[in-house]
């Protein structure tokens, strides 16, 4: 019985030494992990880091990154325009992902057969980590954005230029585009992925544009498809100056099927610069003068010439008030701070021309050219039909603090309500009549701003008298007779020589060619 007890507490210790042995071992690992050298066979990308401790593995590991700043790396673009940069320029840089403390803790985890095992396999095969580095994106998109900058190229359409003897064609050219992102994507999926840390060459990504419209297609613009002519006989030198401008800015213009045009972007901005001068214009009921008054005659002989081609229109805005130089609805209004456009797309199968011209005798014409498909017995009327007529009853008298005897008249502005029909006939039948657009242009009755600003008592009470009379006509008369006798007095002669002669007294005409 005793015999029994001995060997069964020997079992016992042994039993328990053994297990205290594989505890202790365990935590000998454990501990270990904190162990700053690493064992042999390890390598992080091409670094052998064996016997390192993870500080002095780190500085390893950093100055092989360092060295691969100057390593060359060519950018590739389409045509043989090669820039030759380095690593370092691309800003490399190393991504410390923990490697490291990973290759330290090998052959020091787990229990001793764990060790061993990993130990033998480390003397074996090794044990190697891939070496993380990148690429600032940044600096790759500042690279990138400048080569685009000088590699780019428009494409350039084919278009048309019309001469005494016909259209002369100009073939497009190819235009390339330098891909920003795709590129950006093939250089990091390279450098990160596949790159062997030599010098290297990285093709990027370049899109190709290809110019619209062909010599075949251009060579079937031919035909007149509309056009309209307008008159501006009585405008003053600035407003034909405008008109002039204005319509070379359009002429010449090719518009591809589907292309919209917009005659605001083609005609502005309203500057000197851009060879416009003061003239009337209408603003809040009144006529004023400003850069580019008058161009709205430009955009709606444009606008008929439009309807006569029966091109897609988007966009039309009437006048304010009534112009003279079209029927009620037939005019299309350009207004750069009131947003008032004309847009219009051509929705034919194959190109236009525009030509615009003006002529000596102050005519201004829009042909629109392209290729006729419509048939020879269809004909297209425009019939303008006004749908109520207001006219002002009365007069209106504006004092302002201009001197005395100055007095400025805008004639009578008749109210409209309008809408214009395009009426279709083939074969002189006619076949459809549908309303294109309607049109609400204000009543403003004849207008006088008068000056009323002298030192004058008697003068000042006789011209509110003459306001308070609400005559424009009387008024006219007293204004221009205090300015003859104001300017006779200045000139030293009797008071009453001139009397009667109207200094300083303008009116429009009421022809209604001024416009906004």
């Amino acid at each position: 019985m005793v015999m029994k007890m001995q060997k069964w507490w020997k079992r016992f210790l042994i039993g328990a030494a053994c297990s205290a042995c594989f505890i202790c071992f365990g935590l000998e690992a454990e501990a270990a992990g904190k162990d700053s050298r690493i064992e042999a066979g390890v390598t992080v990308g091409d670094v052998d880091v064996s016997g390192m401790s993870i500080s002095e593995a780190e500085e390893a590991v950093k100055a092989f990154v360092e060295s691969l700043r100057d390593v060359p790396i060519t950018l590739r673009l389409e045509g043989g325009q090669d820039t030759v940069g380095t690593a370092g320029e691309l800003g490399i840089v190393w991504e410390n992902d923990g490697a490291l403390e990973e290759a330290a803790m090998l052959g020091k985890r787990g229990n001793i057969v764990q060790r061993y095992k990993a130990l033998a396999d480390l003397k074996n095969d090794g044990q190697n980590y891939p070496l993380r580095i990148s690429f600032k994106g940044d600096v790759l998109d500042s690279i990138l954005s400048s080569l685009g900058e000088t590699y780019d190229q428009e494409a350039e359409d084919a278009s048309l230029t019309k001469t005494e003897s016909g259209f002369q064609i100009t073939e497009g050219k190819t235009g390339r585009v330098l891909d920003v992102a795709k590129s950006k994507e093939a250089i990091l999926n390279y450098l990160e992925n596949s790159w062997d840390y030599e010098k290297a060459a990285i093709d990027l990504v370049v899109t190709m544009e290809e110019p619209k419209g062909s010599v075949e297609t251009l060579e079937k613009v031919k035909d007149v498809l509309g056009t309209c002519t307008t008159a501006y006989k009585s405008s003053g030198p600035s407003r034909v100056t405008n008109i002039k401008t204005g319509c070379g800015h359009i002429n010449g213009i090719t518009l591809f099927p589907g292309e919209q045009c917009s005659v605001l972007e083609l005609i502005t901005p309203f500057s000197v610069d851009n060879g416009y001068e003061l003239a009337g214009s209408y603003l809040n009921g009144q006529v004023v003068n400003s850069l580019g008054g008058g161009i709205c005659q430009v955009s709606t002989t444009l606008y008929k010439a439009v309807l006569a081609a029966e091109l897609q229109v988007d966009e039309r805005s009437n006048h304010s008030m009534i112009v003279a130089y079209v029927e009620p609805s037939e005019d299309a209004a350009i207004s750069e701070s009131g947003g008032k456009d004309f847009k219009f797309t051509n929705n034919k199968e194959y190109p236009i021309y525009i030509e615009g011209i003006t002529s000596p005798e102050k005519t201004i014409t829009f042909t629109i050219y392209g290729m006729e498909d419509r048939p020879s017995d269809r004909t297209v009327e425009y019939i303008s039909e006004v749908l109520e007529k207001n006219v002002p009853p009365t007069e209106k008298i504006i004092p302002t603090g201009d001197p005395i005897g100055y007095v400025n008249i805008q004639s009578v502005h008749v109210g409209y309500k309008a809408r214009l029909w395009k009426v279709v006939t083939e074969g002189g039948v006619e076949v459809s009549r549908e309303q294109v657009n309607s049109s609400s242009y204000a009543a403003v009755p004849r207008t006088a701003t008068v000056g009323t600003a002298t030192a004058d008592p008697n003068a000042a009470a006789m011209i509110q008298q003459a306001i308070a009379t609400g005559s424009i006509d009387h008024v006219k008369s007293v204004a221009g007779a205090i300015a003859a006798q104001q300017a006779a007095i200045a000139a030293g002669q009797q008071p009453g020589v001139d009397g009667g002669q109207q200094v300083g007294i303008t009116e429009d005409p009421g022809t209604g060619a001024t416009d906004g």
